[in-house]
C-alpha cells in the first residue's frame, strides 16, 4: 500500500506539470485569436471607409454634373473647380486644344448639314478616407453636351 501511495504522489506531480504545459499553450493560442481578431476588425473598418469614400464621390460626381448641364458645359472655356459633398470636383473641357465642337458619339441626331456637334467635358471627384485622410478615391464621368455647330 505504501509502494501505491508513493507512486500515486510522483504522478500527482506529473499531472500538475502537464497541465501547467497546456495551460500556457492555451493562453498564446487566446492571446493570437485576439490580436487576429483586432486586426480583422481594423480592415473591416478600412474596407467601410473605402466604400463610403466612393458613395460621396459618386455624389459629388452627380451633383456638379446635375448643376452643370446645359448650357455651363456647353460655354465652358477652361477647367473649374466646385465642392460637393465634402468632396473636390474638377470640370475640364476635352479636348484641350484645338477646336471643341467635336462628332457625337452617343446620339443619332446629326443632320445632313452637320447642324449638330458636341462639346466634351471630363468631370472627376476626388475624396479623401482613412486616417488623417491618407487614402485617396477619384471617380471620373465624361459627358457630352449637345449645341449647335459654330456656337
Amino acid at each position: 500500500m505504501k509502494r501505491v501511495m508513493k507512486s500515486l504522489k510522483r504522478q500527482q506531480g506529473v499531472v500538475l506539470f502537464f497541465s501547467l504545459i497546456i495551460l500556457v499553450m492555451m493562453t498564446v493560442i487566446g492571446i493570437a485569436l485576439a490580436v487576429n481578431s483586432t486586426q480583422s476588425l481594423r480592415m473591416a473598418g478600412a474596407g467601410a471607409e473605402r466604400v463610403d469614400a466612393k458613395a460621396v464621390a459618386d455624389g459629388g460626381l452627380a451633383q456638379v454634373i446635375a448643376n452643370n448641364s446645359g448650357a455651363p458645359f456647353a460655354n465652358l472655356a477652361a477647367s473649374s473647380i466646385a465642392s460637393e459633398f465634402g468632396s473636390e470636383q474638377v470640370i475640364t473641357p476635352l479636348p484641350l486644344t484645338g477646336v471643341k465642337d467635336v462628332g457625337c458619339q452617343r446620339t443619332a441626331n446629326a443632320t445632313g448639314a452637320n447642324l449638330v456637334s458636341c462639346r466634351r467635358v471630363e468631370v472627376t471627384s476626388t475624396v479623401g478616407f482613412g486616417r488623417e485622410n491618407l487614402g485617396s478615391l477619384t471617380v471620373a464621368a465624361g459627358v457630352e453636351q449637345q449645341v449647335l455647330t459654330g456656337n
